[in-house]
Protein backbone atom coordinates (compact mmCIF):
# COMPACT_ATOMS: atom_id res chain seq x y z
CA UNK A 1 0.00 0.00 0.00
CA UNK A 2 1.23 3.42 -0.73
CA UNK A 3 1.94 5.70 2.10
CA UNK A 4 -0.61 8.20 1.24
CA UNK A 5 -3.53 5.06 1.51
CA UNK A 6 -1.90 4.32 4.81
CA UNK A 7 -2.27 8.20 6.09
CA UNK A 8 -6.22 7.98 4.42
CA UNK A 9 -7.09 5.02 6.49
CA UNK A 10 -5.16 6.09 9.39
CA UNK A 11 -7.27 9.29 9.41
CA UNK A 12 -10.21 7.13 8.47
CA UNK A 13 -9.42 4.92 11.94
CA UNK A 14 -8.72 8.39 13.97
CA UNK A 15 -12.15 9.83 13.15
CA UNK A 16 -13.92 6.62 13.88
CA UNK A 17 -12.78 5.97 17.07
CA UNK A 18 -13.25 9.84 18.02
CA UNK A 19 -16.97 9.29 17.01
CA UNK A 20 -17.36 5.78 18.85
CA UNK A 21 -15.94 7.55 21.97
CA UNK A 22 -18.26 11.05 21.92
CA UNK A 23 -21.38 8.15 20.96
CA UNK A 24 -20.20 6.27 24.10
CA UNK A 25 -19.37 8.90 26.62
CA UNK A 26 -23.35 10.66 25.40
CA UNK A 27 -25.02 7.13 25.31
CA UNK A 28 -23.32 6.55 29.41
CA UNK A 29 -24.53 10.64 30.44
CA UNK A 30 -27.82 10.34 29.11
CA UNK A 31 -29.17 9.24 32.43
CA UNK A 32 -27.29 11.99 34.21
CA UNK A 33 -28.33 14.83 32.38
CA UNK A 34 -30.91 16.85 34.57
CA UNK A 35 -32.74 19.58 33.70
CA UNK A 36 -33.43 22.39 36.44
CA UNK A 37 -37.55 23.01 37.71
CA UNK A 38 -39.19 24.76 39.54
CA UNK A 39 -42.24 23.82 41.38
CA UNK A 40 -43.97 26.64 38.87
CA UNK A 41 -42.54 24.56 36.30
CA UNK A 42 -44.41 21.59 37.33
CA UNK A 43 -47.93 23.03 38.13
CA UNK A 44 -47.67 23.90 34.46
CA UNK A 45 -46.79 20.45 33.01
CA UNK A 46 -43.48 22.01 31.43
CA UNK A 47 -42.00 18.95 33.58
CA UNK A 48 -42.56 15.36 32.23
CA UNK A 49 -43.14 12.67 34.47
CA UNK A 50 -40.73 9.89 35.25
CA UNK A 51 -37.06 12.33 33.62
CA UNK A 52 -34.44 12.90 35.72
CA UNK A 53 -34.23 16.57 36.88
CA UNK A 54 -33.16 18.82 39.60
CA UNK A 55 -36.11 20.75 41.74
CA UNK A 56 -35.61 24.03 43.22
CA UNK A 57 -37.04 26.10 45.81
CA UNK A 58 -37.12 27.02 49.60
CA UNK A 59 -38.29 24.08 52.19
CA UNK A 60 -42.05 25.26 52.94
CA UNK A 61 -41.81 26.01 56.65
CA UNK A 62 -43.80 23.02 58.81
CA UNK A 63 -43.69 20.60 55.86
CA UNK A 64 -40.90 18.43 57.02
CA UNK A 65 -42.27 15.05 58.52
CA UNK A 66 -39.91 12.49 59.15
CA UNK A 67 -41.00 8.87 59.09
CA UNK A 68 -40.66 6.18 61.47
CA UNK A 69 -37.55 4.19 60.09
CA UNK A 70 -35.49 7.68 60.70
CA UNK A 71 -34.35 7.71 56.83
CA UNK A 72 -37.50 8.67 55.34
CA UNK A 73 -38.85 12.71 54.81
CA UNK A 74 -41.31 14.61 53.24
CA UNK A 75 -41.62 18.04 52.13
CA UNK A 76 -43.00 20.55 50.55
CA UNK A 77 -41.11 22.71 48.07
CA UNK A 78 -41.98 26.22 47.16
CA UNK A 79 -41.17 28.85 44.34
CA UNK A 80 -43.44 31.48 45.90
CA UNK A 81 -45.76 30.83 43.45
CA UNK A 82 -46.60 26.75 43.58
CA UNK A 83 -45.64 24.02 45.87
CA UNK A 84 -44.23 20.42 45.25
CA UNK A 85 -44.34 17.62 47.89
CA UNK A 86 -41.27 15.61 47.82
CA UNK A 87 -40.26 12.40 49.45
CA UNK A 88 -36.47 11.30 49.90
CA UNK A 89 -34.87 8.09 51.65
CA UNK A 90 -31.72 8.85 52.76
CA UNK A 91 -29.64 10.79 54.84
CA UNK A 92 -30.15 14.70 54.55
CA UNK A 93 -27.47 16.88 54.16
CA UNK A 94 -26.28 19.20 57.60
CA UNK A 95 -27.92 22.52 56.18
CA UNK A 96 -31.06 21.12 55.54
CA UNK A 97 -33.76 22.11 57.39
CA UNK A 98 -37.23 23.79 56.88
CA UNK A 99 -37.21 27.31 55.47
CA UNK A 100 -33.79 27.29 53.56
CA UNK A 101 -33.04 26.92 50.01
CA UNK A 102 -32.63 23.05 48.40
CA UNK A 103 -32.28 21.39 45.13
CA UNK A 104 -33.31 18.23 45.07
CA UNK A 105 -32.34 15.51 42.36
CA UNK A 106 -35.14 13.31 40.74
CA UNK A 107 -37.92 12.06 38.75
CA UNK A 108 -41.61 13.61 38.80
CA UNK A 109 -44.14 10.59 39.63
CA UNK A 110 -47.34 10.74 37.57
CA UNK A 111 -48.96 11.59 40.98
CA UNK A 112 -47.32 14.83 41.41
CA UNK A 113 -45.02 13.48 43.89
CA UNK A 114 -40.93 14.39 43.14
CA UNK A 115 -38.95 11.24 44.65
CA UNK A 116 -35.94 12.84 45.37
CA UNK A 117 -32.74 10.71 45.34
CA UNK A 118 -30.01 13.35 46.40
CA UNK A 119 -30.80 16.23 48.43
CA UNK A 120 -28.24 19.77 48.25
CA UNK A 121 -28.00 22.35 50.13
CA UNK A 122 -25.66 25.32 49.57
CA UNK A 123 -23.53 26.92 52.76
CA UNK A 124 -25.03 30.15 52.59
CA UNK A 125 -28.22 30.34 54.63
CA UNK A 126 -29.43 32.96 52.62
CA UNK A 127 -28.99 30.43 48.96
CA UNK A 128 -31.64 30.54 46.54
CA UNK A 129 -31.74 28.71 43.13
CA UNK A 130 -31.05 31.40 40.63
CA UNK A 131 -34.58 31.41 39.26
CA UNK A 132 -36.29 32.34 42.72
CA UNK A 133 -33.40 34.75 43.29
CA UNK A 134 -34.41 36.84 40.10
CA UNK A 135 -38.20 36.68 41.05
CA UNK A 136 -37.45 38.06 44.72
CA UNK A 137 -35.55 40.86 43.32
CA UNK A 138 -38.15 41.72 40.97
CA UNK A 139 -40.67 41.95 43.64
Amino acid sequence: MRPKHQRLVLVTLAVAAVLGAVLLAMWGLQDRAAYFVTPSDIAAGKAEPDTAMRLGGMVVEGSLVRERDGVSIRFDVSDGKAVTPVAYRGITPDLFREGSGVVAEGRLQPSGLFVADHILAKHDERYMPPQMANEVAAR
